[in-house]
This record gives structure tokens, C-alpha cells and sequence, in this order.
């Protein structure tokens, strides 16, 4: 058992202190190249018109801070994989030489949608940060996001079923769903839907702590579950975005944005299944409670362009909800300290849930 936990805990902090390793070289590249928006604001809201609210509260947030700082989260994570890996070899009779978690049953499919992630949101940023009227002004359209993520989900969606044999999901204690096929489609369904929260990447140190609570879920979770590779990759995770965190908290060094929340996102939906039937669990039917904020933030932008479409005015001040909260008065901190204790109550909540059932 200690050797278990070390093998979780441990690249917790070398993911730590890798990132910390890494933001100096990332920061000055980001700032020798002025990789931020160059117009503060977001142009178009939710359902069409502008967001002249949200450029007023952000007009000097936008501008002046890099973007692309979810560098520091995966960057972090691949360079603990790879040191864990190779310790594997240069000390195999020692402690350091049963780290490893790079497994094919466990981490391999996760790894690939954190690595496509990246990539794909490196890009988005790097388009938004450089198009001009013409060319990728906002970054890729949602719609290009939409399809790498899709696809992605369909590999994995079509490995589970093919390849893990798996066609259900739990039901948080009522027993298996069996879905035959439509597996496939459930999990592009699940994938998209955990990809939309990405939005809650809107202020500094937001998006950081809801994630970093949400992959402590799943590392206590898959450990729970005896899937130790899979609770040491989410530990590591939280390592790097806890590094990533150290600068983001107030005022920012830079953003997370799209190359760090994509990378997230997609990688938080195979965890999930990967905690679900493979694991004799509930991975994807506690998700919701584990991400409530999550879900409440794309509930709350869904609810707005609703309201606006049938009723022709606004449900909330501004979506999404982090900002509405801002708009009535709440400063960016106090909304960001009070999602965190959120975060780590609904946290501690579905853990609570998945091993009581």
C-alpha cells in the first residue's frame, strides 16, 4: 500500500515542480511574442449582438496577458510521464523504478486526447492571438473545435466498444445501462457536452481550481477502484495545474485558455468512462456531480440564449454564470475563492456518492 501511494502522490509533486521548472521559459516566449488578444472583449455574445457589459468589466484583463498558458499544465504532465518512464529503466530495482503509470490498459487512450487537446488548442490560440480580419480573427471556428472533438470521441468511443468490450454505463446504483452501439454515440454525446464547459476559462485562477478539484475526484476515485495508473495520471494532472495555478492566481501571468481547457476537457471524458464499467464504478454517472459547476456554467449559457430567443431579453446579466456574478458586484477573486469551495464540496460529494454505492 505505501508503495501504491507514493506511486499516486509523487508525480503529483514532480508535476508540481516540473511546472515550476517550465513557466520561466514559457512565460518569456509568450511575452517575446505578445501571444495575447490584441482587442479586449469578445465582439459577439451568446444568441448574437455584442457584449458591451463584459468589455467594460474586462477591458483591461484582455489585453497585455499572454494566452496559451495551459502550456504549463500538459507540458508539466508529459515531461512527469516521461521522467517516471525512463526512471523505470535507469533504476529498476529501486522505489523509482515502479512509478511508472504509462500503461496501454489504463493511460495510453487518456494521454492521446490530452496530446490532441493541446495541440488543437495551441492552435485556436495561436490563431487568435494572430488572425487578422480575414483569416482566423477569433480563433478556429467552434464548429472545427467541435470536429476534432467529435472524432476524438468517436476513436475512443469505437475503442471502448470494440477493443474493451464495453457497450453500458452505470447508473449510480441502479445497476448497468446497456446501450449496444449507441455506446458510441453516448460517448461523442458526453465528450461534447464536458468540451461546452470549457467556458468556464474566464477568470484567473477560475478554470484551474474547478479542474484541479474535478481531476482529485477522479484520482480518489480510480484509486477507490484499484485503477492506480489511471489515479496516479489525474494526481499528476492536479500537479501540473496546481503549478499553473501558482501564476495564474490574481493578478495572471497568463491565461489557460484553449490549448489548456481542450487538452482538459477531452481528457476528462475518456477518465470518466475509463472510472465507469472498466473500473466496476460510476465515472460517468457521478460526472455531473463531481463537475456541477461545470455543468451548471453550460446550463446557464443554454438558459440564456433560450431566454433571449423566446423572450427577446436576457436571463442573466452576462453568460457565462462566472461573469453574471461579477456583473452584480462580485469581485473576480471573491468568484473565483467561492467556485473553489464549491468545487472541492461537490468534489467530496461524489467521491462519497461513488464509494457508498
Amino acid at each position: 500500500m505505501e508503495l501504491t501511494l507514493i506511486k499516486v502522490f509523487l508525480p503529483t509533486a514532480l508535476a508540481f515542480l516540473l511546472g515550476l521548472a517550465v513557466t520561466p521559459f514559457v512565460t518569456h516566449y509568450l511575452y517575446k511574442f505578445r501571444l495575447w488578444k490584441q482587442k479586449a472583449g469578445k465582439g459577439n455574445g451568446y444568441g448574437g449582438g455584442g457584449t458591451p457589459l463584459f468589455d467594460q468589466l474586462h477591458n483591461d484583463r484582455d489585453t497585455n496577458t499572454p494566452r496559451l498558458g495551459g502550456i504549463v499544465i500538459w507540458s508539466s504532465v508529459f515531461l512527469t510521464v516521461f521522467l517516471v518512464f525512463v526512471l523505470q529503466f535507469l533504476f529498476p530495482d529501486s522505489i523509482f523504478g515502479k512509478l511508472n503509470f504509462l500503461s496501454r490498459s489504463q493511460t495510453w487512450l487518456p494521454l492521446l486526447a490530452l496530446a490532441i487537446g493541446a495541440a488543437v488548442g495551441a492552435v485556436d490560440d495561436l490563431a487568435t492571438v494572430k488572425g487578422n480580419g480575414k483569416h482566423f480573427a477569433g480563433g478556429l471556428p467552434l464548429s472545427q473545435r467541435l470536429v476534432v472533438v467529435g472524432l476524438t470521441a468517436i476513436l475512443s468511443g469505437w475503442w471502448f466498444y470494440s477493443k474493451l468490450d464495453v457497450s453500458s454505463v452505470s447508473m449510480l446504483g441502479w445497476g448497468e445501462l446497456q446501450l449496444g452501439a449507441w455506446f458510441i454515440p453516448f460517448f461523442v454525446f458526453v465528450a461534447v457536452c464536458v468540451y461546452m464547459s470549457s467556458v468556464i476559462d474566464g477568470l484567473d485562477g477560475l478554470a484551474g481550481g474547478v479542474f484541479m478539484f474535478v481531476f482529485t475526484a477522479y484520482a480518489g476515485i480510480a484509486f477507490y477502484q484499484g485503477q492506480y495508473d489511471i489515479a496516479a495520471l489525474c494526481a499528476t494532472i492536479v500537479g501540473g495545474i496546481l503549478a499553473f495555478l501558482w501564476f495564474n492566481i490574481p493578478p495572471a501571468r497568463f491565461y489557460m485558455t484553449e490549448t489548456g481547457v481542450m487538452a482538459l476537457t477531452m481528457s476528462l471524458t475518456v477518465i470518466a468512462f475509463m472510472t465507469d464499467v472498466l473500473g466496476e464504478g460510476e465515472g460517468v454517472s457521478v460526472l455531473p456531480i463531481v463537475g456541477f459547476l461545470l455543468v451548471a456554467t453550460v446550463a446557464a449559457n443554454v438558459l440564456q440564449i433560450t431566454w433571449k430567443k423566446l423572450f427577446g431579453r436576457k436571463l442573466f446579466l452576462i453568460a457565462p454564470l462566472h461573469h453574471h456574478f461579477e456583473a452584480i458586484g462580485w469581485p473576480a477573486y471573491k468568484v473565483t475563492m467561492r467556485y473553489w469551495v464549491l468545487g472541492f464540496v461537490f468534489a467530496i460529494i461524489g467521491i462519497l456518492v461513488t464509494i457508498g454505492i
